[in-house]
């Protein structure tokens, strides 16, 4: 079903059902876990999501994901996705922003570094548990954390960032980095860099240029680690960054062609269906009739 305005950004005080002004949230998540929530949506967080039962498929950006627990999905601020489970899933889940859990670190890239979270090439498969004794371990971080939450409303953030650090650095030790992903080596840090500033500022249409300032490197130096990373120029990438966008716009919205390209900064909209057809071979109004007759 498509509603009129952009894809919705939901923050954490959306997903709590104390309605708290806290940076993190940590619970079971069960076919009984509702929220006046639209999908798909974005989130302004962090997620960790760890499933022990249950079936469906997770639809992450443009790439869809079979659930088949027990396993562990992550989501980076801005992604876009959409659930759909079944009524028998079970499991845990952990929110949270980058200041809570950066909160006692010098190396404000830490998150980054975690091969899971702003994907360079846009795909983070979730985590399949193989071993027993994983999902136990998990299982137990996960209940001692909410455990802690709830002890009469005099828990240790320190703790549950502990906590929260355990998970995410046992996660990356049995996370595969495969050959569709990002993996490590000079300039890594850089480009996911690049890419956390594109989810930002994506709508504001901003130049390779921009992006190299706000990094302190020059545009060349930006462009050639890019391209030894992803085999793509900076230019590429926030050309496919807008035109995923506006592919999600068609599909999931009812806003005009107009209104889509004033929201994405261009400059009017015959530069804008130029650059789609350039892009995709087709008009944006053709486009947006195929996938609604797909959907």
């Amino acid at each position: 079903m498509k509603h009129a305005q952009s894809i919705p950004i939901y923050s954490l005080q959306n997903f709590s059902k104390e309605q708290l002004n806290r940076q993190f949230q940590v619970e079971t998540f069960d076919a009984n876990r509702h929220f006046a929530v639209e999908y798909p949506h974005r989130h302004d967080f962090f997620e960790i999501l760890f499933l022990s039962q249950g079936s469906g498929k997770h639809i992450i950006d443009s790439n869809v994901y079979e659930v088949k627990p027990p396993c562990v999905f992550f989501l980076s601020p801005g992604q876009a996705h959409k659930i759909e489970l079944s009524e028998d899933i079970e499991g845990y889940i952990f929110t949270f922003t980058a200041d809570f859990y950066l909160y006692n670190h010098n190396n404000h890239n830490r998150l980054l570094e975690f091969p899971f979270f702003f994907t360079v090439k846009q795909n983070n498969p979730p985590l399949q548990l193989v071993e027993k004794e994983d999902t136990l371990f998990l299982t137990t971080m996960f209940v001692t954390a909410i455990q802690e939450l709830h002890k009469d409303n005099h828990h240790s953030p320190e703790m549950l960032r502990s906590l929260l650090d355990v998970i995410l650095q046992y996660c990356n030790a049995r996370y595969e980095v495969t050959d569709t992903m990002l993996a490590k080596g000079k300039g890594h840090i850089l480009v996911k860099r690049f890419f956390q500033l594109l989810e930002e500022n994506y709508q504001s249409n901003t130049l390779v240029n921009d992006y190299a300032s706000q990094l302190n490197i020059t545009p060349n130096h930006l462009t050639q680690t890019i391209k030894e990373l992803t085999g793509k120029t900076a230019s590429n990438i926030i050309q496919e960054k807008q035109l995923l966008e506006i592919k999600r716009l068609l599909t999931h919205t009812n806003l005009t062609v107009t209104e889509i390209s004033a929201l994405l900064n261009f400059s009017d909209q015959s530069y804008f269906t130029k650059f789609f057809k350039k892009m995709t071979g087709e008009t944006p109004l053709a486009f947006r009739t195929k996938s609604t007759k797909n959907a």
